[in-house]
C-alpha cells in the first residue's frame, strides 16, 4: 500500500494514499477531528485558504486546524 506523508499543525502523520483532510486531522487528534465534524474548526492549507474536510489530501499537503472563537451572550461587540 502506497502512503503519503502529511503535516498538520506542528505534527507529522502518514495516511494511505486517497486519505481525505478530516483523516489527517483526525490521526492527529481526535478531538480537533470532533471540532471539525461539530463545526466549531474548520482547515485551511499553507496558504490560509479554507479546505473541505472531504478534500482527498497529496502527499506534502500541509494543514492548519483554526478553532472558532465562541462569544458569550454577554461578551462585547
Amino acid at each position: 500500500m502506497c502512503t503519503i506523508r502529511v503535516f498538520v499543525n506542528s505534527g507529522v502523520v502518514d495516511l494511505p494514499a486517497g486519505a481525505v483532510v478530516s483523516e489527517a486531522v483526525r490521526t492527529f487528534d481526535s478531538t480537533l477531528g470532533e471540532r471539525i465534524t461539530a463545526g466549531t474548526a474548520y482547515i485551511t492549507d499553507a496558504r490560509g485558504i479554507e479546505v473541505a474536510p472531504t478534500d482527498t489530501l497529496a502527499s506534502g499537503a500541509i494543514l492548519r486546524v483554526v478553532v472558532r472563537a465562541r462569544r458569550g451572550h454577554d461578551a462585547d461587540t
